[in-house]
C-alpha cells in the first residue's frame, strides 16, 4: 500500500515505514502529525485517486526530528569586470516517518 502526498508544494511518494524530508512546518520532535493532501492511495489493486484530494484519506506521520539539507551553492560572475558572488544556503527540512494510511471506505 502506498499514497501520494503533498507537503510543502511538493509531493512525495509514501508508503509505512518510510523516512521522508520536508519542508519544515511547525511540529514538535516525538509528536504525531497527520498529513490529509492525500492525491492517490494505492491499496492491493484498487487506486483511489482525488480530485484533487481523497476525502477522509490522511496520512500519519511521527516527526524525528529537525535536519538541514546539504549546502547549495550559487555562484554568480561576470566577466572581465572583476565581479564575483558566491553563496551558500542550506535549507531547513522536517524528518517524518510514516506510521499508518488511512483511506475512508465508500
Amino acid at each position: 500500500m502506498y499514497a501520494v502526498v503533498e507537503t510543502g508544494g511538493k509531493q512525495y511518494k509514501v508508503s509505512k515505514d518510510d523516512t521522508i524530508l520536508v519542508e519544515l512546518f511547525d511540529a514538535k520532535e516525538g509528536k504525531t502529525v497527520s498529513l490529509d493532501k492525500v492525491l492517490l492511495a494505492k491499496e492491493g489493486n484498487s487506486i483511489h485517486v482525488g480530485t484533487p484530494y481523497l476525502k477522509g484519506a490522511n496520512v500519519t506521520c511521527e516527526v524525528l526530528g529537525m535536519v538541514r539539507s546539504d549546502k547549495v551553492v550559487a555562484f554568480k560572475y561576470k566577466r572581465r569586470k572583476s565581479e564575483k558572488k558566491k553563496i551558500g544556503h542550506r535549507q531547513n527540512l522536517l524528518k517524518l516517518k510514516v506510521k499508518e494510511i488511512e483511506i475512508a471506505k465508500g
